[in-house]
């Protein structure tokens, strides 16, 4: 092919396809040169086709020699006689006098039509001749005259040497006159329909077709549909040597550019594929019978059909090998190139002179570049952007597109994938790998997962996550349905909605594996991209559209932004309002998973293995590390100790305790809540607020969790920290635990006090906080973990409540919750007598509700040892010695006693054996615990699991009306633990001695007691007895209440009275005195005694009478 004209490889691509649109003459001008070029192939005295091939098939030269005895300008293909029968059977009568007719309609014919060997090659000639004379440049200059003069290139072109025809073609594209672009588009087809017809493909890609054994390169050799299978061949040959599959031949640069351009040059039409067009044509019939052929609509329809059932495996598998070409090189997608041409051009994403041309035509830094420019808000045209979300998409969809995840995932995908390849499951997969959900993974597989995402960024558009959209489908539906299909704000609603009812467990897995990946780059979330680059390139020195580097990888960037976010104003250097809400948000979701966490996830792998093994609830890990804080190793223990002190300004980060908490924080807190700066504020309402009817388990457990977390570092103490930071550094530096600090600064202000310091060390505002903090925040949590400490920090904590109670001004946290109730109440009290006050205004309409609920926790305090009750102490103290010395001689000076000598002196109080002063003080906490069990330790501890099992509706109302109580006595029979049963006995025996200690009946009778015993005063049981009469009394009219409740409690202490017998005779007396057969005992047992005495006198004396003589002796 010596003889042969330059032609570019761009022509090279159409020659395998290009009969798409087809011109059937009808045209006036294009029929003209269609007869000119017929001519051109038979001038005058010029030699035939096998003249211009002197390297033609000898086994046709019967056929080159009629050819090149034809001389008439007239000459037709279909008067051959080797070819009349074949292409007068296959084509129609109407194309039969117009050549390029023919040889279009030929060459879309299936493989199965046969056509005569000799035929085939007269047609191969006819068209290496047409590609081989310069004569036909005349005709090109004539049609094309206007488009010549506007296309720089080709006006330039040498003329007489067939260079003109040539860049045409390549200019394909920009040609705007019809009849030209129709006949160009029409001698590209004819040209390049077989890869032995491009002058120079042959040259460069010789050695290649033999090596990889592509094909015959003999003329003739095989048929004309068969060339297309050589490209093909060639085209997978690139993409095994791109993926470095074992054994794959390393192709020639020259026959790369040519393979390359072939497939650019068919990206407009699927037509000029001729293998995809052949192994796809039923396909196209069926899944894009109405799309019009050009522009690469056939090649998108048939990509989104691609994992279709029906879809041939042939067709899926030259589909999968031209989206490999496209993501090695983006010009394969004429749609792509078309649609973001300018793009490209306006946004410089071909100018990066550090890279090398190969790589700047990569899809994937395509996809990158633009992506980075709508991340920072210019403006792409929505037909690019339409563009680039198909690729994208098709990116996740399917992973072999991408040659680093098929080369580095190898083995993870033949391991743990394998049988997943469709609608991006083989993906997902790897994700949850990368995850360390499913074993480990090779460094280089992780990076390449991470450069794919980065590429497809999914978090731009949930809908390009295949995989995603589907499983997560009904959730969008219900709980994300505000929220704007397609929305980069679905994926945080979907975080938002992570491990709640809504949720199902295929999208969590999904949302949690892609989510990894987005969290390792802030690029990759949009909202947080664009609210925050001017504040990363400000505060982080991010640069250029790639926005990262070695030195400032994508996780660095968002630690950078986290750390200036909650800076003070004084602090300076603090994030832009709109970008912080954006950290708070990422911040909130990663709390909800610590691999959301990079670095978390990264320092504390070892320690999460060693320590945290059995934590797999959602956010138990976290707070694993926090209680494991002093074992941590260094790096570790660093980021937990940021974090947490985060969570001390911005306890919303923790998504999971404010789900747990929110109807307390609706119910108590939702004005601090509300607030954008929180500071700590929100943790200390509910703190405030733990006893509330509205805390739940679950939230009780969390914030109790974080004030013993705040104990190991006063830097999780957000005001303290604040207050305090600078005296810390100062005066007690490389001091972290929160107790030693408030010790060290205290020390400190102490000395400054007793020597007379001319000026405190310590400044005022943390002199102030120092306070606050020793009480509310440590000691607080301590009194309500007691149980939980060592026996050490115990006592010192008992010491110390037992000096608050008796100077409740002490006592700071009572102080300040109840400040404005004191002066209401008790303005004219002294300051020991504070708390006495408060418990006797306790249930007044007027007492402010959190000051009734920190009365009744010192009262619970009160009643777990009576040495925390001064009052009682002191009017007890010669009956505890008395009564309870048992107790008294058990008990440790270092150990609680749990409200024992308490209930000893309530059984003494049932029995009145108590001194008047001791008895009145036993009756008001016999009335306040009836009314509120958790008053009574020796109840609460012995009835926990019953309470919960009997009585979990009373217990959850916290209402202080003796409604536990109630459940209890009403469901004695059911109780099986022997304590608990104990407990509820003696409260029945105690509701003998005095009504009022029984609110329920109490209530029932009010009216009765004024009617029938308004004259008998309470106590001993007096009244009690008077309404056993009255209901005995068939003349007396009780109440229906009373009468019912009456006749319950009788059953009641029948069975106490069964089961547990009287202890002596003070308890029979009793038992006696206050039963309802008490007349007809007491009867029973006179006549006894009267019956003995009128024995004795009837029956004179039963011993020997002795005689007086005896007597004297």
């Amino acid at each position: 092919m010596a003889d042969c004209i330059r032609v570019p490889l761009l022509l090279l691509l159409m020659c395998i396809l290009l009969f798409v649109h087809p011109i059937r003459a009808q045209n006036n001008l294009v029929a003209k040169f269609v007869g000119n070029a017929d001519k051109l192939q038979n001038p005058a005295g010029g030699p035939g086709p096998a003249a211009g091939n002197p390297g033609a098939d000898e086994r046709n030269q019967g056929a080159g020699a009629s050819l090149s005895r034809r001389r008439s300008t007239g000459w037709k293909l279909s008067e051959e006689a080797v070819c009349r029968d074949d292409l007068t059977r296959l084509c129609p009568k109407n194309s039969w006098s117009n050549n390029l007719a023919l040889l279009e309609c030929v060459q879309d014919k299936k493989e199965d039509s046969e056509i005569a060997t000799e035929c085939n090659h007269l047609l191969w000639n006819y068209k290496l001749n047409l590609t081989t004379d310069p004569k036909f440049e005349s005709v090109a200059m004539e049609v094309c005259k206007t488009t010549i003069s506007e296309i720089k290139e080709c006006a330039a072109e040498e003329q007489g040497k067939g260079y003109l025809v040539s860049c045409l073609v390549d200019h394909r594209g920009n040609i705007t006159d019809y009849q030209c672009n129709q006949y160009i588009t029409k001698m590209t087809t004819i040209v390049f329909s077989d890869y032995r017809l491009i002058c120079g493909f042959m040259d460069e890609c010789h050695d290649d077709i033999n090596t990889l054994k592509c094909g015959s390169i003999s003329t003739g050799g095989k048929d004309i549909h068969s060339q297309g299978e050589v490209i093909a061949c060639l085209e997978k040959g690139l993409v095994r040597e791109a993926e470095e599959q074992l054994g794959a031949h390393v192709i020639k640069d020259s026959c790369k550019k040519a393979i390359m351009r072939i497939a650019e040059l068919s990206s407009d039409d699927f037509h000029l594929d001729r293998y995809l067009y052949f192994a796809c044509r039923d396909d196209r019939e069926h899944f894009c019978e109405n799309t019009l052929a050009g522009e690469g609509r056939v090649y998108k329809c048939l990509f989104n059909h691609k994992f279709e059932d029906s879809m041939s495996e042939r067709c899926r598998e030259a589909l999968t090998t031209r989206q490999k070409l496209i993501a090695q090189d983006y010009k394969v997608s004429y749609s792509l190139a078309k649609a973001c041409k300018s793009d490209l051009r306006k946004y410089r994403c071909s100018a990066d002179t550090s890279m090398p041309r190969a790589r700047e035509a990569r899809l994937s830094y395509l996809l990158l570049c633009l992506e980075s420019a709508v991340h920072r808000g210019r403006v792409v045209s929505g037909e690019c952007q339409g563009e680039m979300m198909d690729y994208r998409r098709m990116l996740m969809e399917d992973f072999s597109l991408s040659p680093e995840i098929v080369l580095h995932c190898r083995s993870e995908i033949e391991n743990h994938c394998s049988g997943l390849h469709r609608k991006g499951r083989t993906l997902h997969c790897l994700m949850r790998v990368g995850r360390g959900d499913m074993g480990s993974i090779d460094p280089i597989c992780q990076k390449a997962l991470q450069t794919l995402i980065q590429e497809a960024d999914p978090g731009a558009d949930y809908r390009i996550d295949r995989a995603l959209n589907e499983a997560c489908e009904s959730v969008i539906q219900t709980a994300c349905k505000h929220i704007r299909s397609g929305d980069p704000m679905i994926l945080s609603c979907l975080m938002e909605h992570l491990y709640t009812e809504k949720m199902v467990e295929g999208c969590e897995h999904r949302l949690l594996e892609l989510q990894y990946f987005i969290a390792r780059d802030w690029k990759l979330d949009p909202i947080l991209y664009k609210k925050c680059q001017a504040d990363a390139s400000r505060l982080c020195h991010t640069h250029g559209w790639n926005e990262t580097s070695e030195l400032m990888p994508p996780g660095a960037i968002f630690s950078c932004l986290y750390r200036h976010a909650y800076r003070s104003v004084e602090q300076g250097r603090r994030l832009s309002r709109d970008c912080k809400v954006e950290v708070q948000r990422i911040l909130h979701q990663r709390a909800l998973d610590v691999k959301l966490d990079p670095e978390l996830q990264r320092r504390c792998m070892t320690d999460l293995g060693k320590w945290c093994s059995e934590k797999t609830e959602a956010g138990q890990e976290l707070e694993c590390l926090q209680d494991h804080l002093e074992d941590l190793v260094a790096d570790c223990r660093d980021v937990v100790g940021n974090l947490t002190e985060l969570e001390s300004e911005d306890i919303q980060i923790e998504a999971l305790l404010m789900r747990a908490c929110d109807p307390v924080i609706q119910a108590h807190c939702h004005e601090v809540a509300d607030n954008q700066i929180d500071s700590g504020d929100l943790m200390e309402c509910l703190v405030q607020n733990k006893h509330q009817k509205e805390m739940n388990e679950k939230c009780a457990v969390g914030v109790t969790h974080f004030q013993l977390i705040q104990i190991k570092d006063f830097r999780f103490s957000y005001k303290f920290k604040t207050a305090c930071k600078e005296d810390v550094l100062k005066l007690c530096p490389n001091i972290k635990k929160k107790v030693d600090v408030v010790i060290c600064l205290s020390t400190t202000v102490r000395n400054d006090t007793l020597q007379d310091a001319k000026e405190q060390r310590v400044s005022v505002k943390c002199r102030k906080q120092l306070r606050v903090e020793e009480v509310e925040m440590v000691i607080e949590c301590l009194k309500e973990n007691k149980r939980r400490l060592t026996q050490r920090c115990h006592q010192k904590v008992f010491k110390l409540q037992e000096v608050e109670m008796v100077d409740p001004e002490l006592d700071y946290q009572l102080m300040r919750v109840c400040k404005n109730m004191i002066r209401r109440f008790c303005a004219d009290s002294e300051g020991k007598s504070i708390l006495q006050c408060l418990k006797q205004n306790k249930n007044s309409e007027m007492m402010d509700p959190k000051c009734k609920q920190m009365i009744t926790k010192r009262q619970i305090t009160q009643n777990t040892d009576y040495r925390l009750n001064p009052v009682l102490k002191k009017a007890c103290k010669a009956d505890i010695p008395k009564f309870c010395q048992s107790i008294l001689n058990k008990a440790t000076p270092e150990t609680e006693l749990e409200g024992q000598v308490i209930s000893c002196l309530k059984l003494k109080y049932a029995d009145q054996r108590l001194s008047s002063d001791c008895e009145d003080q036993i009756r008001v906490i016999l009335q306040e615990s009836a009314l509120d069990y958790r008053l009574d330790p020796q109840l609460q501890i012995h009835c926990v699991d019953e309470i919960s099992r009997l009585c979990p509706e009373e217990a959850a109302a916290q209402e202080q009306t003796g409604q536990v109580e109630e459940c209890l006595k009403v469901n004695l029979l059911k109780i099986k633990q022997e304590g608990c049963k104990k407990e509820v006995l003696n409260m029945l025996k105690e509701s003998k001695a005095d009504i009022f200690v029984d609110p329920v009946l109490h209530t029932a009778c009010a009216l009765d007691i004024k009617h029938h015993c308004a004259a008998i005063p309470p106590g001993k049981g007096r009244q009690m007895s008077c309404l056993m009469e009255a209901l005995q009394d068939r003349r007396v009219r009780l109440q229906p209440e009373c009468k019912k409740r009456l006749q319950d409690r009788i059953e009641m202490w029948s069975y106490a009275a069964k089961v547990a017998p009287a202890e002596g005779f003070s308890d029979l007396a009793m038992q006696v005195m206050t039963s309802p057969s008490k007349n007809y005992i007491l009867t029973v047992i006179g006549a006894g005694v009267a019956l003995l005495f009128m024995m004795g006198l009837l029956c004179g004396r039963f011993t020997k009478r002795v005689t007086q003589e005896l007597k004297d002796r």
